[in-house]
């Protein structure tokens, strides 16, 4: 290969390696608009994409110094991917100016508000309840709610609380301080876990409100069933995990594709806030955002990260915000650690 004939032999290994890794991540590009239920183990590489694009651009960086045409394969990954990092990373926010018409949002996973004491406090409920009236949202977006953990939310004169579950009570609920006219439960097919909406009247405008919880892919936030297993000593217990999350991919589609349709009916401009427990690079992501502004993406910064997950900034918590809605600023908070998960934040306006 005219390529090669003028590297070392340890740049010519390296470059078979990044042209493995140029498949891989285009593959990974593609994977966002292919049903998991047709390939469920190769959905997978959705997750790692962040780390694919990180390992092309070291070996730009690598090609760069040492002034290589080998350069342009990775030059071109980057560029084919510009808005995939843009999903991953933001470099700058924005904090429009404050008008009377803006209304703030707020999604938070609360993890039953430490029911089971995972933390090892008994001051974890009030402190969220501390959190949320500091931050004063005018709506509030909350999965895993427990009402047995009896914080009171007195600010909220209107709300939407669902509960299911036999032993373990969990429950979905919004939060408004505007009325709420109509609502009601969406139901995912063979799963714990489910949606509910609200529409709320804000003024002279309605403005329907998802607050979603997909299926789990029940990876524990210290990584130790893949850190255990990445080296190959338990191949078995490896293969086991991948088909548990392809299973949950294959689900998290069927459970994508009923938000997709119920919003289709909505004559209302839309809200959708969540734990979608997948990352922005994947095909449910695609699905349920459609053409809808991710507010993190609109107005965040940095890797807006709203998952406890040990040495990955993951992204898999989301408000997106109706076309016809601007989006003037973007919160996540993780060093508010009272939960598996962190809050996010966001300040829109209807245009």
């Amino acid at each position: 290969m005219r390529l090669t004939r003028n590297l070392s032999w340890f740049n010519k290994i390296l470059f078979f390696f990044n042209i493995v890794l140029t498949i891989v991540t285009f593959l990974a590009y593609v994977l966002p608009f292919l049903a998991p239920k047709l390939f469920p183990l190769l959905s997978v590489l959705t997750l790692v994409l962040p780390l694919f694009l990180i390992l092309n651009a070291l070996f730009f960086i690598y090609w760069l110094l040492q002034l290589k045409k080998q350069i342009i394969l990775s030059g071109l990954v980057l560029l084919a991917g510009i808005t995939f990092i843009n999903k991953f990373y933001k470099f700058s926010s924005l904090d429009i100016e404050k008008t009377e018409n803006d209304f703030v949002v707020m999604s938070y996973n609360v993890r039953l508000l430490n029911l089971f004491k995972w933390i090892d406090s008994d001051s974890v409920p009030y402190r969220i309840l501390e959190f949320i009236n500091e931050k004063n949202p005018d709506i509030l977006c909350i999965q895993e709610y427990s009402e047995t953990a009896g914080i009171d939310l007195k600010v909220y004169p209107h709300k939407y609380v669902y509960v299911q579950g036999d032993k373990i009570k969990t429950s979905q609920a919004i939060f408004s301080k505007f009325p709420i006219i109509n609502e009601g439960n969406i139901v995912f097919p063979n799963s714990n876990n489910n949606a509910i909406f609200a529409d709320i009247k804000k003024g002279k405008d309605i403005i329907r409100v998802y607050n979603i919880h997909l299926q789990s892919i029940k990876i524990s936030p210290d990584v130790t069933e893949i850190s255990e297993n990445i080296d190959g000593i338990n191949q078995e217990k490896s293969q086991m995990v991948l088909k548990r999350i392809s299973a949950a991919f294959t689900k998290q589609q069927q459970q994508a594709e009923i938000i997709k349709e119920h919003k289709k009916e909505c004559e209302y401009p839309i809200i959708i806030c969540g734990d979608m427990n997948n990352s922005a690079f994947s095909y449910v992501y695609r699905s349920i955002k459609g053409n809808l502004h991710d507010t993190f993406e609109e107005a965040g910064k940095g890797f807006g990260k709203t998952y406890n997950f040990k040495y990955y900034p993951a992204r898999i918590d989301y408000i997106f915000a109706d076309s016809n809605m601007k989006v003037k600023s973007f919160e996540s908070f993780p060093e508010f650690q009272n939960s598996d998960h962190f809050p996010i934040m966001t300040r829109l306006s209807i245009e």
